[in-house]
This record gives C-alpha cells, structure tokens and sequence, in this order.
C-alpha cells in the first residue's frame, strides 16, 4: 500500500475487450496509470480517460487511471511497483530516477510544431506595476511543487543564475501553490504577486487551458482574459514530459504498451485528440539518457535549498 501522504485516488478503471492471450495476462490483470497532477483531478480525468479505454482496448486488459494527490504520489507508488505505467513532468522523473526508482522513460510529448521542449514563465497581473524581475525584491513568489520542473526547479535555477540563490530572502514570501492552476489563481486574486508556470506557445499554456474553461474571474464575476496576465520573464527551454514503465515488466508487456502509445494518434485519434487539447503531435521514442541534463538541474538546485535551511 502506498503510505497515506503519498495516496493516490482511482478515478476510472477501465475493462478491457476480450483479446488475445498473452503471456503476461495471468501476472497482470490489471495495469495501473498514473499522472502527476498538472491540472486539477477533474481535468485529468476528461482528458485522460479516452485514452485510458483505448488502451484497455488495445492491451486486452482493465487499465485503471489514477491522479496522484501530488508529485510524490506517482514517485512512490512506481517504487513500490503499485504504478506500471507513470506520465511525469521532466523534473519529478528525473527525481524518481535519482532516488532509485526503476522505471524506463519509453515515449515524450511532442508539441504541435515538432519541438520537444517547453518554458516556464513568471506572470504577473497585466494592471501590476511590474515589468521586470527587479521589480518584484520584496514581493510574494508563487511556485507550484518541488517536484515541478516548470514551476520550481526550472525557476530556482534561473534565478540563481540572474544572482539569485536564496528566492526566500530576494522575496517577501514565497509560497507553494501545489498545482500549476492554483499558481496562476494566486496571481489573479493576489494571494501572490508573480508565479511561475509552465508554457509551450501562445496559444498553448496552462493559463490559456484555464481561460478556455472559464476558471479565473475578476472581483466583480467577470471572466478575465490573456491580456489579464503578463510575463515578466522566459526560462530557457525544458525537455517535454516522458512517459515511464516499471523496468521489471514482462518484455512482451513492455512491447505492447510502446506499440499501444505510439499507434494512438491513428489507431484513436479521437482519444489522442482529447489527451492533447488537439495540439500535440504523435509520441516519440525516447530513453532515460534524454534526462541526463534535468538530473543535473534537479541536483543543482536540491543544493540551492539545502544551502537556504
């Protein structure tokens, strides 16, 4: 069982059509994915759940999707095997890997120009006197999870390299949000006066998904808009999130999850459509030596915060 902090919830369980017999089938009758939280559960659970029957479907087995309470969630519950197939931000696998988990990156994300990469950003509300990161010594800081890359590690680290180490004494407070969404809610109703977040494009960001579902107002009920929010600021660019299985699965299993992943586009396009906002392109393979640099960063600034305590 997976230790009461790190609890998952199971959000839809999925039976699997009947389908040839594999060798792997009596061992695992049932296959657990899970996703770190990038959006609130409701969310994961519209755009996953497609997915998640078409894998079901495809493998000949029940599939059951579950979105972790946090980052550690999917961490832990792959270490003690409870997860075979985990969707990571870049740094929390990275995390993973140094901690020991055993687990193998197989697919990333691919955005809809063919790129691989994505930013994070520091917003701040549009009608704020802050226009540049100087602007804001003194002021309240909003990061999403330490196990975030776009909203803490990626941040720390290009803070420390503008010759800022030490983000609690730059800041008057800096907070942790807990999820992406509740970061940019922060902004808008002022509980902090920047916040870092992941983005891909202008079209394509966490702020824009929450604007296309109507989730920030303004004090008087009025729905606020992109122009709403500015960025102060663009980290360099952070490898796309990987996909990772236990590396204690079947060879067989292994070979069919992949096949499953990366026929997805066309065998379901409806579900890969859903998955990706229609916005994504066609996984590519990809292997934990892609991280080599995030594991790097994620070091650096685990250092960063042992040096602030």
């Amino acid at each position: 069982m997976i230790a009461r902090r790190t609890m998952l919830a199971g959000l839809a369980s999925v039976a699997a059509a009947p389908a040839m017999a594999q060798s792997w089938k009596s061992a695992f009758p049932e296959l657990v994915y899970a996703v770190v939280p990038a959006e609130n559960a409701s969310g994961v659970v519209n755009r996953f759940t497609p997915f998640t029957e078409y894998l079901a479907r495809t493998l000949g087995t029940k599939v059951t999707l579950r979105v972790a309470n946090d980052y550690a969630a999917v961490i832990e519950g792959q270490r003690a095997g409870n997860i075979h197939i985990g969707y990571y931000g870049p740094a929390s696998f990275c995390r993973a890997v140094m901690t020991g988990v055993k687990i193998d990156a197989f697919v990333i994300d691919v955005n809809g120009d063919g790129s691989k990469g994505y930013y994070s950003v520091f917003y701040v509300r549009a009608d704020s006197p802050y226009q540049k990161l100087e602007d804001l010594k003194g002021k309240n800081l909003g990061l999403v999870d330490p196990n975030s890359t776009s909203g803490y590690n990626m941040p720390l680290y290009t803070l420390s390299k503008r010759g800022i180490d030490e983000a609690g004494k730059y800041f008057g407070k800096v907070q942790v949000t807990g999820s992406h969404e509740n970061a940019v809610i922060a902004v808008a109703d002022g509980t902090v006066d920047v916040a870092a977040n992941w983005w891909n494009a202008d079209d394509d960001s966490n702020l824009t998904r929450m604007l296309a579902k109507n989730m920030l107002k303004k004090p008087d009920g009025s729905l606020m808009k992109k122009e709403d929010f500015q960025i102060i600021l663009k980290t360099d660019l952070i490898i796309n999130s990987p996909t990772a299985m236990l590396t204690s699965l079947p060879a067989d299993l292994k070979t069919a999850i992949t096949a499953a992943f990366m026929n997805a586009p066309t065998a379901d396009k409806a579900a890969f459509d859903r998955l990706t906002d229609g916005k994504g392109k066609p996984w590519q393979p990809i292997d934990n030596a892609a991280y080599d640099d995030t594991i790097k960063m994620v070091g650096f600034v685990d250092k960063l915060r042992r040096k602030a305590t």
